[in-house]
């Protein structure tokens, strides 16, 4: 991922709504959601909400298909794979994601030291 892009899909992901919308679609899954459905889940309006899917949508964190009169909204999972890698990819003198879960992240503290 070309650092440009890793910008455009963070600083889509930097607003409430939009960041709340995507972890929406993320957790529908592949099926995505319908834009009325998006709306209603955070109350937002439907012209406020087709703003914010048309900035991730030009950022390519989500997509949308035609299904008969509606629109469904989807998140893009290869791109946020791609960002999460591109946000890893320094982790550990270069190491890979592989190492973060050891490496990079310190370990849960159990409470027993001081």
């Amino acid at each position: 991922m070309e650092l440009k892009t890793a910008v455009a899909a963070l600083a889509a992901l930097a607003q409430e709504t939009r960041l709340a919308a995507y972890r929406l679609l993320v957790q529908a899954g592949p099926a995505g959601l319908a834009a009325g459905r998006i709306a209603e889940a955070l109350s937002v309006s439907p012209a406020s909400l087709s703003f914010h899917l048309k900035e991730m949508a030009y950022a390519g964190l989500i997509q949308a298909r035609q299904d008969g009169r509606y629109i469904i909204y989807s998140a893009h999972f290869e791109q946020m794979t791609a960002l999460l890698a591109y946000l890893s990819e320094n982790c550990c003198a270069g190491a890979g994601p592989e190492a973060a879960n050891t490496a990079c992240c310190p370990p849960k503290s159990t409470g027993d030291s001081p």
